[in-house]
């Protein structure tokens, strides 16, 4: 009996001293789920479905320096999260050596909910979307290559992407996948406009929120769609070229001139919290927006169908209606989202 004793006691010694490389933990899958007010996904997050452990090393990635050439600038460095992560107070996102970008920095909200990334749809995917800033010479200047360098010769993240992945490799493919898992579960939908629609406790609108409510859905959600507040569409909303850029927008992408000056409509999600507002930051305030489409809206040959009604260019508003409008926007604003500790790494 001793005997058997001491070989079950050895072969537990063994088990608990053989390296952790051959140890694998229960990997949960996130419970994640598509809010009753919004559409359905626009991505197919099933081939790469949000993880415990991926989670966790997508926001690991995502607030590390690493993924930039000189170790110095990480996503979250233009994505601040409490603002809608969002590069507050920046027209132009900032990069290496301070370098500035040609474009403002896009909220990273509702992800998976999108067909399209970035102002002129240059990616797809929520997979391959980080490629863009990660190869941009101005933004990080790195290679997905030089990242997963790195990153093998730091023991937390081989044994995280060990836990993460069938093949735990710290490998390009991975970095993406983890990348787009935290993404995907950055899901805003918790503001008090949504616990309104959804009959929940929080959820009650002032008489001017109320108008305004009336009137957004009266004049700007032929564009600004569903609760996403965004119809994904590339349109030209009257904007004068910025003359130091000539940003040629979705013709970028497509070579089509009829593309020209189009822009990715943005979500209105959180939009109190995200200025400098444009594509190309110009406009300080909500209100200069207003003012912007019932007033400054140019015609062009590409200039959307729903800003020009025969002699008319824009929006007309009264200052009455702008505020009401600027109320009901104020509403949309998921204080939920921006301090959810979830979405915060500590490095």
């Amino acid at each position: 009996m001793r005997k058997v004793i001491g070989l079950l006691m050895s072969l537990l010694l063994l088990s608990c001293s053989n390296d952790d490389k051959e140890y694998k933990e229960i990997n949960n899958r996130l419970d994640f789920r598509i809010p009753s007010n919004f559409p359905a996904l626009a991505q197919d997050i099933s081939y790469n479905y949000p993880t415990e452990k991926g989670f966790e090393l997508g926001r690991k990635l995502f607030y590390d320096a690493r993924l930039s050439a000189d170790n110095t600038i990480s996503c979250s460095f233009c994505h601040e999260q409490a603002y809608a992560f969002t590069h507050h107070g920046h027209e132009f996102s900032h990069g290496l050596n301070d370098q500035e970008g040609t474009r403002n920095a896009p909220a990273v909200q509702n992800m998976a909910f999108q067909a399209e990334y970035f102002y002129d749809g240059a990616s797809n995917s929520i997979e391959m979307l980080s490629i863009v800033p990660i190869h941009n010479p101005i933004e990080m200047g790195e290679t997905l290559e030089g990242i997963a360098g790195k990153l093998k010769s730091d023991k937390a993240y081989v044994k995280l992407f060990r836990q993460s992945f069938d093949d735990g490799q710290v490998s390009s493919g991975n970095i993406l996948k983890a990348l787009a898992q935290f993404m995907t579960m950055m899901v805003s939908a918790n503001s008090r406009y949504d616990k309104y629609v959804r009959n929940e406790p929080g959820g009650k609108l002032t008489a001017q929120e109320m108008e305004g409510l009336t009137l957004f859905q009266d004049k700007c959600a032929s564009c600004h769609k569903t609760d996403l507040f965004t119809d994904s569409a590339f349109r030209n909303n009257g904007l004068p070229p910025n003359p130091n850029l000539n940003d040629l927008g979705r013709e970028v992408v497509t070579g089509f001139e009829t593309d020209r000056y189009k822009f990715k409509v943005p979500s209105l999600r959180n939009v109190a919290l995200t200025a400098p507002y444009m594509h190309d930051g110009r406009f300080g305030s909500l209100q200069s927006v207003l003012n912007f489409y019932s007033e400054g809206v140019v015609h062009s040959a590409t200039l959307d169908a729903v800003l020009q009604q025969g002699d008319v260019l824009g929006i007309p508003l009264s200052q009455e209606e702008k505020e009401a409008i600027i109320a009901f926007l104020n509403t949309l604003t998921d204080e939920e989202f921006i301090t959810n500790p979830k979405f915060y790494y500590k490095t």
